[in-house]
């Protein structure tokens, strides 16, 4: 009965984010995986706005693309690349990256993607400097494989609502997360924790008093500021 009436807080929870936030267009169509491994590697510890600005100045310079990137300098990709933050080390992944499905996937990682999914995401994290999130991302947003990213906002959201074990690690939360909602809920769940984190739930100094589903969470009383 229990598990029942989690995944009934659960399911309302995700219907009240879904009244509450709109989704970004992206999420309609599905990106290039190769463009969308290249902005997730800009993306570590970088905001939205300057993943962005860092991928229009990378995409204004080369094609991304393996061939492009794996034969491109890497001054001129640390050059695009510095409002990112990291960027001498983020230039480098992407070369060592693009070089590496270059010659040993034939300059595609479709042939990774349409692995079954254990051997899909085990494969992705042997490139260089791609963790569960990475894999992740791509498995679910460019193969629609059935996983759920887990970045920071994820965690935190997730843990505060009692939808993931206060002390589980990535895989923890990403296995409950899963248990409770549907695969085809995947992504609207990941995203849109993502954003209530961004809007209310944030680390510091959440705001309870505005949540959208503040009557769901089990924290809102006691909830600690994180660092």
């Amino acid at each position: 009965m229990a598990k029942n009436n989690n995944k009934d807080r659960a399911e309302k929870i995700l219907q009240r984010l879904r009244e509450s936030f709109a989704m970004p267009k992206w999420i309609s169509s599905r990106n290039n995986p190769f463009e969308t491994l290249i902005i997730t590697i800009i993306s570590q510890n970088t905001s939205d706005r300057n993943t962005e600005r860092a991928f229009e100045n990378l995409s204004r310079t080369f094609p991304i693309t393996p061939e492009a990137l794996a034969k491109a300098e890497t001054a001129k990709i640390e050059e695009c690349l510095k409002v990112a933050g990291l960027y001498r080390n983020k230039a480098r992944v992407i070369k060592e990256v693009s070089k590496i499905i270059l010659e040993k996937f034939d300059g595609s990682l479709e042939p990774i993607l349409a692995m079954p999914f254990e051997e899909a995401r085990k494969t992705l994290m042997r490139l260089p400097n791609v963790g569960p999130k990475t894999a992740d991302v791509l498995l679910l947003f460019s193969a629609n494989k059935p996983t759920v990213p887990v970045d920071t906002h994820v965690n935190r959201v997730s843990k505060r609502l009692g939808l993931a074990p206060v002390d589980g690690d990535y895989e923890d939360v990403r296995a409950s997360l899963q248990i409770l909602y549907k695969p085809e809920d995947y992504s609207a769940i990941h995203i849109l924790l993502i954003l209530l984190g961004r809007k209310y739930c944030k680390a510091r100094k959440p705001l309870c008093e505005h949540c959208p589903v503040k009557d769901s969470c089990p924290s809102k009383e006691s909830v600690a500021y994180e660092a």
